[in-house]
């Protein structure tokens, strides 16, 4: 028999991909997920060769570097769960930050709004359940992404429209926007050799990655499109990497954007972009 407390100890010890703190959360997770046990139990005891065999098969996936939200199928955003497979992102903290400021300098009602490159639609879905009345689309290249961000939207009683759209090759599908979103993708290929596995392995490669000899390629094209879909004092909203905060900002400056403006996240990272068109 073990108590909870040293059974999360010991299986945090053999995620040795993560650090210690973070291998604790993985394996806590894992464990409410299966056993409905949380570490207010940490005095519950447990009989190891009783432990059901899908735990363990899951614990011997997230020891090999599976995202615990392919695991079990999905993630939480924004307080909600959303559905996730290798075809999409995982929803992150930085884009529940970048959520939450255009909730909080957009309180009008009946905005239109468009999410390029949806994936789960976490963005799009929260923003139509969150703001007053939006009128809420949201573009993948991916169809296998768009399958699953409508997936969410049924699940969670959202109303977004969905168009599969190449925003390198294709005109946008709506215009009169007073808010245009994306978190495109923005890794320079060169910095692949130097990310987690559980990143580069298993989260798609078309979401993530740019070519190194032109990393704001998606930010240049959607500022561009920009131009002519949103209305004028329209809103524009980027995620970014953290090493390009002034390249993005004179990008939008050039392209005759005001109120450009940089903004860090939680940790104190270049993350968000933000602009509206005079």
């Amino acid at each position: 028999m073990i108590n909870y407390n040293s059974l999360v100890k010991k299986w945090a010890e053999e995620l040795d991909l993560y650090d210690s703190q973070e291998a604790q959360n993985l394996v806590e997770w894992l464990l409410e997920h299966h056993l409905g046990l949380r570490r207010v139990d940490m005095m519950h005891f447990l009989d190891e060769k009783d432990l059901p065999q899908v735990l363990l098969d899951d614990f011997e996936r997230l020891k090999k570097g599976e995202p615990i939200q392919q695991i079990l199928g999905k993630g939480p955003f924004y307080g909600r769960e959303f559905l996730v497979n290798k075809d999409t992102l995982i929803p992150r903290n930085e884009t529940e930050e970048l959520v939450h400021l255009i909730i909080k300098e957009n309180p009008q009602a009946g905005l239109r709004i468009l999410d390029i490159g949806t994936g789960t639609a976490c963005i799009p879905i929260t923003l139509s359940l969150e703001m007053k009345q939006p009128t809420v689309y949201a573009t993948d290249i991916s169809y296998e992404a768009l399958e699953m961000g409508k997936r969410n939207a049924e699940l969670l009683h959202a109303m977004v429209q969905f168009f599969q759209s190449d925003i390198l090759n294709d005109k946008l599908p709506v215009d009169q926007l007073d808010i245009l979103v994306s978190n495109p993708p923005y890794i320079p290929t060169k910095e692949k050799s130097q990310m987690h596995k559980n990143v580069v392995d298993y989260e798609p490669e078309l979401a993530l990655f740019v070519p190194d000899e032109d990393p704001l390629l998606f930010y240049r094209i959607i500022a561009e499109a920009g131009k002519s879909v949103l209305k004028a004092g329209g809103r524009i909203y980027f995620e970014i990497h953290e090493n390009f905060g002034k390249a993005v900002k004179d990008l939008l400056l050039k392209l005759k954007y005001s109120g450009v403006e940089v903004i860090q996240d939680l940790n104190g990272k270049d993350r968000f972009v933000k602009a509206f068109l005079p």
